[in-house]
């Protein structure tokens, strides 16, 4: 399954998920630029430079603590940043709505980087980069979830060499991203210090932690807020 858009009307044009969407992507044009330029030498450096290292985050805490703001912005590949603006575009903008922008840019951002957080405390000595919207986004679809758990999302299905599109709740689809998670988190707990995008792992336990953090501060923010 791969949603498409949700049925929710908003009521305001969500220019700060825009605006993020279009960051990620000039972002990650630039890391492309950087690896057809230098064949991944000027990459890493800027890689280095803006993903969270755990290691170095531990160490040097007050030179790196922005970088859980800055590797918010930076994604392995095609795939990763694709997948990661298509459910911000989907979820984001319901949520912008409900939060106003700026209270919603603030959420975001402080749903990343305790995601990133989350992430490091599992291997704080990792020297290997982490990157990536995901754990922000998943702050936003926990914030969807408990705002509309009766929405319905219009999604396309693969059945074999046809393919179609069908409504599927959207806590079908969150609930499985999330379940997903937390089974491979558990799973690799004694490895999740090792893992990256560049190595083709994920980062499960900042997308659970996002979507923990995403539940608990919306409310705080105004999501249930009277019109």
């Amino acid at each position: 399954m791969f949603p498409l858009y949700d049925e929710n009307p908003t009521r305001a044009t969500p220019y700060f998920t825009y605006g993020l969407i279009g960051m990620n992507i000039l972002v990650f044009l630039h890391e492309v630029m950087l690896l057809n330029a230098s064949s991944n030498v000027q990459l890493n450096q800027f890689l280095s430079q803006y993903a969270v290292i755990p290691q170095q985050l531990t160490t040097n805490w007050s030179g790196e603590w922005i970088t859980l703001f800055t590797s918010q912005f930076l994604h392995g590949n095609w795939w990763h940043l694709i997948s990661n603006m298509v459910f911000l575009w989907i979820f984001g903008n319901n949520i912008e709505d409900r939060l106003g922008h700026v209270k919603y840019l603030i959420f975001y951002l402080a749903c990343g980087a305790l995601a990133a957080l989350c992430q490091w405390f599992i291997g704080m000595n990792s020297e290997i980069p982490s990157l990536g919207a995901s754990g922000a986004i998943s702050g936003v679809l926990g914030a969807y979830i408990i705002r509309f758990p009766q929405a319905r999302v219009m999604t396309l299905v693969f059945l074999g060499f046809f393919i179609t599109t069908i409504r599927v709740p959207a806590i079908v689809i969150i609930g499985l991203f999330i379940v997903q998670n937390v089974i491979s988190g558990l799973a690799t707990l004694q490895t999740a210090a090792n893992m990256s995008v560049e190595t083709g792992g994920v980062a499960y336990w900042a997308h659970i932690g996002g979507f923990a953090f995403g539940i608990i501060l919306a409310p705080l923010f105004g999501l249930f807020r009277q019109d």
